[in-house]
């Protein structure tokens, strides 16, 4: 129920439909009848958060409770967040209009540095302290999941407590943990010390840091009881783990207004820059038949017209021709698209081509990251030119005419002649077309090149690499930009200052959290969007709390430096980073999970399995 307040200040808002709820599939329960309300919180707009697959699963999994109620929250806009401000409307659920400061747990997903002040902004706009000391209660308790937590430090001092991996089933234990201490009547610091026990709970509260006189982290110290290292927590079977039935369908035009089913979590790669291709690590593979229930109940219940299939590696999934199969026994006759958003070059066959193009064409997008074939071994890309201009050939035959590449800029080891290779690639792929003899009549070829500065990142085999300067990278922006030759190639280039800010967050330590604070306080927030993002504000935060930002973004780590996430286990050893490093300085490659197991060690959370190879006893032990 909206307020008489919302209801006046809506009509002089854009797009008040992010802020309405009542959408179809909404879920409304009885508050009286609940004993937890769990507002799960996305750090950026609607349409941003609406798009994420993350929210739709856990909300669903915590509304499938009898004795929970699972609403969303999103951070408003500017305009929005001035006349809340203006009137005293304090931050609120869509599902009831409740401010979420009345709420059992507050939950933030981090699924990017860049959303670290809009966290505050959130919380201060709900009536709360955004320190955790500061709130002394047991409820609302603050936490935190997502990506992001790999490395929990700079965001530690405002959360009561941080999950480490996959959410379905840490969810559900911390509420039938919060339900018994509820009712009992507990203390905060004492629900925080039985929470500790449960495996992916991470409480930053109970851990100390001490600090050398260069800076570096000197050791973390967990106090009492808590553990010396907390280990992430995953699900060890996809084809029985909660996935919804119905997806919300959003009021407004979102970034990926479709269905989205779940094919299979981890990565076979190990490509290593990638965070993401070892923090969802081990493999593990859900059905054909599976996904293909879940995207007919998806698109039935919506009236979505596409599917996505999501995965790092679309097509790396086993089973994905026989999929491909069972979808189109229905897609085609529905006129339901299917995409495949995350394709390999070097496993996009005549045939997968073919079967998409007998659906409505989106895009193709490949991701070769680095323009000549030394920078992809250094990556451990494990593709070559040749197979990144057969899978154009393959597509163009099949009647496709845009293409977009993904490259990488300022990689370790890099050098011009690399840069230069970028444009050359993307040239090549032109070529492809023109010479192609079935090629469609009055068309023309779209290949569009995106360049993103590289950000090193924890639980890589980067972590350890320096970040290129602000110079160096327009330097090279401008070395492809002379080195294009045709109107056929499109660029987009990605801001160097963000990347500069996420290289900082996602590498620091606790000490930032003070400059977060303080950015905020200036006014820092929705710094992802170039009409918000404010760097001179950051800077004199940086100065204002005494900190050099280069120290973190911009300095190579030592390989024995005690890392501010050493505490925090998520699966893939240390010394398997250290082999890979070395590995990249050499130029050398490592074959990918299903051709050799390379012993990073992740099998361990699933009892030795790892659906990379078809024998779990073929998986090595990790080394280290």
């Amino acid at each position: 129920m909206l307020s008489e307040k919302l209801e006046r200040i809506l009509p002089l808002v854009q797009k008040p439909g992010r802020y309405t709820g009542g959408e179809l599939n909404s879920v409304i329960k009885n508050k009286e009848n609940v004993a937890i309300r769990y507002a799960f919180c996305f750090p950026d707009t609607y349409e941003i958060g609406m798009s994420h697959l993350g929210i739709k699963i856990l909300c669903s999994v915590v509304n499938a409770r009898e004795d929970a109620w699972c609403e969303r929250v999103f951070a408003p806009w500017v305009d929005m967040e001035e006349k809340m401000r203006e009137n005293g409307v304090l931050l609120y659920a869509l599902e009831s209009g409740d401010p979420i400061k009345d709420f059992d747990i507050i939950g933030f997903t981090l699924q990017y540095e860049m959303s670290y002040s809009n966290v505050l902004n959130m919380l201060d706009l709900a009536g709360l302290p955004v320190r955790s000391k500061d709130r002394k209660d047991l409820a609302p308790l603050v936490i935190a999941g997502g990506p992001c937590v790999c490395n929990a430090e700079p965001m530690a001092n405002f959360f009561d407590i941080m999950l480490l991996g996959e959410g379905e089933e840490v969810t559900n234990d911390l509420i039938d943990l919060l339900k018994i201490h509820k009712a009992r009547g507990s203390t905060k610091q004492e629900f925080l010390l039985e929470a500790a026990k449960i495996k992916g709970v991470y409480v930053p509260s109970l851990y100390e840091i001490e600090y050398n006189e260069d800076n570096t982290v000197k050791a973390i110290n967990p106090m009492g009881t808590a553990p010396q290292r907390v280990e992430k927590r995953i699900v060890s079977d996809l084809d029985r783990v909660h996935f919804p039935d119905k997806f919300i369908v959003p009021g407004v035009e979102i970034v990926h207004d479709r269905a989205v089913a779940e094919i299979f979590r981890g990565c076979i790669r190990g490509c290593r820059f990638c965070q993401a291709g070892y923090i969802y690590r081990p493999i593990r593979e859900k059905q054909a038949d599976t996904v293909n229930r879940d995207c007919k109940a998806l698109c039935e219940s919506t009236g979505y017209d596409e599917v996505s299939l999501c995965s790092l590696s679309t097509s790396d999934y086993t089973h994905l021709e026989e999929l491909l199969n069972k979808l189109l026994d229905w897609t085609v006759e529905d006129k339901v698209n299917i995409a495949l958003p995350s394709l390999r070059a070097d496993n996009f066959s005549k045939e997968l081509s073919q079967r998409l193009a007998s659906v409505r064409r989106s895009g193709l997008t490949f991701a070769p990251e680095a323009g000549t074939q030394r920078m992809r071994d250094v990556i451990n890309k494990n593709i070559t030119e040749e197979e990144i201009l057969s899978a154009a050939r393959k597509a163009f035959d099949a009647g496709w005419t845009s293409v977009k590449l993904y490259f990488m800029l300022g990689l370790p080891t890099e050098t011009d002649e690399d840069i230069v290779a970028i444009a050359q690639l993307a040239q090549k792929v032109v070529d492809e077309f023109y010479r192609n003899p079935n090629k469609p009549k009055g068309k023309g070829v779209n290949v569009s090149i995106s360049v993103a500065p590289f950000v090193p990142k924890p639980f890589t085999p980067f972590q350890w690499e320096g970040q290129n300067t602000k110079e160096e990278l327009l330097r090279k922006q401008q070395l492809i930009i002379s080195s294009l030759t045709s109107r056929k190639i499109s660029l987009t280039r990605h801001n160097t200052d963000m990347s500069f800010l996420e290289g900082v967050f996602a590498r620091g330590d606790r000490r930032l959290g003070d400059v977060i604070e303080t950015a905020w306080k200036k006014g820092c927030k929705l710094d992802g969007w170039d009409e918000c993002f404010r760097l001179d504000d950051w800077m004199q935060s940086f100065s204002d709390c005494g900190i050099d930002p280069e120290f973190y973004a911009r300095r190579e780590r030592s390989l024995d430096e005690v890392l501010p996430w050493d505490h925090l286990d998520y699966g893939v050893s240390k010394a398997h980073f250290i082999r890979e490093y070395n590995k990249a300085h050499n130029n050398e490659t490592t074959p990918h999970c299903r051709e050799k197991c390379a012993g990073c060690g992740a099998n361990k959370l699933n009892g030795g399995k790892c659906d990379a190879l078809r024998e779990s006893a073929s998986c090595q032990k990790g080394q280290g």
